[in-house]
């Protein structure tokens, strides 16, 4: 007879419960193991209110309830990073074909001027393991308000455990900038639209300053193609441009335009390109990923865009 603890007796018919059950991980927390626990909105959340501090794959839950798993970067500037979304390219000689999710995949056509849109709508794609395979958007990208964000270009295919030290580029801001804008890029882009024809080259978007956890100005200069060099600032990010064509972009990473050539600097954007080239990387693949004319280098090319909130 057993004098102590409890006996768990497991028949057929409930075998599959008792293995879950002896299985259960003990020392975790509920955001990391059990979805059905989950209350955090955000990567800041774990870390301000759970004393989450460790880099990897966190659950959280959106304001309409919706549990979903992405990546939270807890080390990098004080951590609470969320990442909310990557930007890939599948296809550099695709012409807004299937996977370019962040501007067309029907085509450059002006029956579709703002293609996609999903840089102002709440569909969803992909999984943050994979982010660096596909794109990738989940519902902290318009839940979550935050008040700036991070941006790593990370070499395809790599593994999760590798995405900081397989990094092209890192870096993030620290002025507040989301406030005004509703906490997120969703709530941005739902005003200032990314559509063929909006806009003219004068209109520049919003530059933020930006602090680099990997990279400088001059690597950001040898990233993209010489002759479009003297086209930028470095050591900004900005959102919402037009090139000479009224062509729209959504997004310039590391740097600021002040000229009118953003279809090599550039990334995502509006459905309709009829004098440039559709495709979420725009015309940074213009010399095979050579940087003496106006294409942008491999390493960027072949990098995933990703975008934390915080």
């Amino acid at each position: 007879m057993q004098s102590a603890g409890f006996l768990l007796l497991c028949v057929p018919l409930i075998s599959l419960l008792c293995e879950s059950i002896m299985s259960l991980p003990t020392g975790k927390t509920p955001t990391q193991e059990f979805p059905e626990s989950v209350t955090a909105r955000s990567c800041r959340e774990l870390l301000k209110k759970y004393g989450q501090k460790k880099d990897g794959l966190y659950y959280l839950r959106s304001k309409d309830n919706e549990v979903y798993q992405t990546y939270c970067d807890m080390s990098t500037s004080g951590g609470g990073w969320t990442l909310v979304a990557s930007v890939h390219e599948n296809n550099i000689h695709g012409s807004c074909t299937v996977g370019d999710r962040w501007t067309s995949q029907q085509g450059s056509s002006s029956y579709h001027p703002a293609g996609d849109e999903s840089w102002s709508n709440k569909v969803l794609f992909g999984t943050a393991e994979a982010a660096t395979n596909d794109d990738y958007k989940n519902p902290g990208y318009y839940d979550i308000k935050g008040k700036d964000i991070a941006v790593w270009h990370v070499h395809n295919d790599n593994e999760l455990e590798f995405w900081k030290v397989a990094s092209v580029l890192r870096y993030h801001t620290n002025s507040n900038f989301l406030t005004p804008f509703g906490g997120n890029l969703y709530h941005f882009f739902k005003k200032y639209h990314l559509q063929y024809g909006v806009g003219t080259c004068n209109d520049r978007g919003i530059s933020v300053p930006i602090v680099y956890d990997i990279g400088s100005d001059m690597r950001i200069k040898e990233l993209y193609g010489e002759s479009v060099r003297s086209d930028f600032d470095t050591g900004y990010v900005t959102f919402r441009v037009f090139n000479n064509y009224q062509e729209s972009y959504a997004m310039c990473s590391g740097v600021r335009p002040k000229g009118c050539y953003a279809e090599y600097y550039c990334i995502g954007g509006g459905g309709y390109f009829p004098n440039t080239f559709c495709s979420d990387f725009a015309y940074l693949g213009a010399n095979n990923g050579a940087t003496n004319g106006y294409g942008a280098s491999k390493e960027i090319i072949n990098a995933a865009v990703f975008i934390f909130y915080r």
